[in-house]
């Protein structure tokens, strides 16, 4: 029979209404059991860590993140797979963080949460919770059917460094433009194996060091010199910079310097787009030749939260900026689509 470890972080599935203020409270494991008497169906045992501490999604951090990772690698050789209730607000961070800080995972990691309280009447978190129980323990041929990190809502199984939260009214809150879902829901559970990655060789390894040392450059139209150059001149390793289109900037000349004067600093430039579908290309066009030839490096399509993620992962990791760079545009865990 499977072992499934629940790890219970927090967010809206493990809420519920007080009575008097009428304003949502955390509750405990026990209760979310209670609001599943179907969970008893299942055929796996399950286990449950729960935080001391339940929080907000809102506040997660590289701290938290390292104490899941620390519990996954604690509980590895004695379950089959790990799903991991947490609000859906920052899930996209946490799934991403994970999948860099997890090397050789060959188990699923499976996220989920829900829009609506367990206790509520519509509630979609018996569904998200039940059938990512069932993806954590599905097996082929005696091995795990997804051995990766990822999150399952509403009917759908997306890679945990590709998805986004796009809608918080709709059950429907995660996408995935650039990468395809790895399984879906419905009479069946249906997972698409051409698309799900396979484990590396050697054992699990655990990448617990990383460093938050990292800006972010959005760029709009008529952003000021000063602005620039406060972000750019921020103590820190690795900036994220949020581009039009397939990569491209302005190129006024006090624009183009000061990137030029970061990267001189030692500093770690990663381009990716604002937009969500779609791939950074540098050199395409004129506005983005410059920050090629300057070293600046290519996101290609990740999503914000992996771009993020994976920086604090590879400044923990590595010391020379040069070899950062190289790593940054390197698929390293289906993160993006390499050019």
């Amino acid at each position: 029979m499977s072992q499934i470890l629940i790890i219970y972080t927090g967010g809206t599935i493990g809420m519920m209404t007080d009575p008097i203020t009428k304003v949502l409270v955390p509750i405990n494991f026990e209760q979310i059991m209670d609001n599943v008497p179907e969970l008893e169906k299942l055929n796996c045992k399950i286990k449950v860590h729960s935080f001391e501490q339940i929080i907000d999604s809102s506040n997660m951090n590289p701290q938290v993140w390292s104490e899941l990772a620390g519990l996954i690698e604690a509980s590895y050789d004695e379950v089959d797979g790990f799903v991991i209730l947490h609000g859906s607000d920052t899930m996209a961070y946490t799934a991403s963080a994970l999948s860099f800080m997890l090397q050789n995972l060959d188990k699923p990691v499976i996220f989920t949460g829900s829009q609506l309280p367990i206790s509520a009447v519509r509630t979609d978190a018996k569904e998200n919770l039940m059938t990512a129980i069932e993806i954590a323990k599905a097996k082929k041929n005696d091995k795990s059917r997804v051995p990766e990190v990822c999150i399952y809502f509403d009917y759908k199984l997306f890679r945990g460094n590709r998805a986004f939260k796009y809608n918080s009214s709709k059950f429907e809150a995660f996408r995935s433009p650039n990468y395809p879902i790895l399984a879906e829901s419905g009479v069946h559970l249906r997972f698409s194996a051409n698309d799900i990655r396979q484990p590396g060789e050697g054992p699990l390894k655990v990448h617990n060091n990383l460093v938050s040392d990292v800006a972010v450059l959005k760029l709009y139209p008529g952003i000021s010199p000063k602005v620039v150059e406060t972000i750019l001149g921020a103590d820190v390793r690795g900036i994220v910079m949020e581009t039009f289109g397939a990569g491209n900037t302005t190129t006024d000349q006090w624009f183009i310097d000061l990137l030029k004067a970061a990267i001189d600093a030692g500093k770690v430039i990663l381009d990716i787009s604002q937009c969500k579908v779609g791939t950074v290309e540098l050199g395409r066009y004129e506005t983005s030749k410059e920050l090629k030839d300057m070293g600046i490096a290519s996101g290609f399509d990740m999503t914000f939260e992996a771009a993020v993620t994976k920086m604090m992962y590879l400044l923990g990791e590595i010391d020379d900026p040069q070899e950062v760079k190289r790593c940054l545009e390197k698929d390293l865990r289906g993160e993006l689509t390499e050019s």
